[in-house]
């Protein structure tokens, strides 16, 4: 049998190890721009900021820079993709799984479904930007030239 281009083998413990390598970054880059914004508002991070929907809208400044951590998370997270994943085919699947695990450990944390409006809208965005940066980049990597001539150039 023949070796295939980019011949892909199911590996389950790697696709776990990428799972919870990008989950584990998703929650500490989060924590760092939960703590670098909150030095503008005078907030410390607290779980409250990272799995409460009720704490993200425009009428507060605690809402408005989770808000914004979340989209420059959203931002530190597709880099992650490019340096974890590799891959723009899976990028979107790596994108939905961690926020879908955001989902339930909110779901969890409320001990009720998210239900405002600001809540989804902050998440879907959050979701189509890392998924649609992080392919972008993966992508870049992917279609780099391959270079054909292996032998050493020499001066004659």
């Amino acid at each position: 049998m023949a070796a295939q281009f980019r011949s892909y083998v199911w590996d389950p413990a790697l696709i776990v190890s990428q799972m919870v390598l990008l989950q584990a970054g998703y929650y500490s880059s989060l924590g760092l721009w939960l703590a670098l914004l909150g030095t503008l508002g005078s907030t410390g991070p607290s779980l409250h900021q990272v799995f409460s929907d009720e704490i993200l809208g425009f009428s507060t400044p605690p809402g408005r820079l989770s808000m914004m951590a979340f989209v420059l998370n959203a931002l530190t997270c597709a880099l992650g993709l490019l340096y974890f994943i590799r891959r723009g085919k899976q990028c979107l699947d790596f994108t939905v799984t961690v926020h879908f695990f955001h989902l339930l450990g909110c779901w969890i944390y409320n001990s009720h479904f998210p239900s405002t409006l600001t809540w989804w809208l902050v998440h879907i965005v959050c979701t189509a930007l890392m998924a649609a940066i992080g392919e972008y980049l993966c992508m870049r990597i992917e279609l780099r030239e391959i270079p054909l001539n292996s032998a050493p150039k020499s001066n004659v």
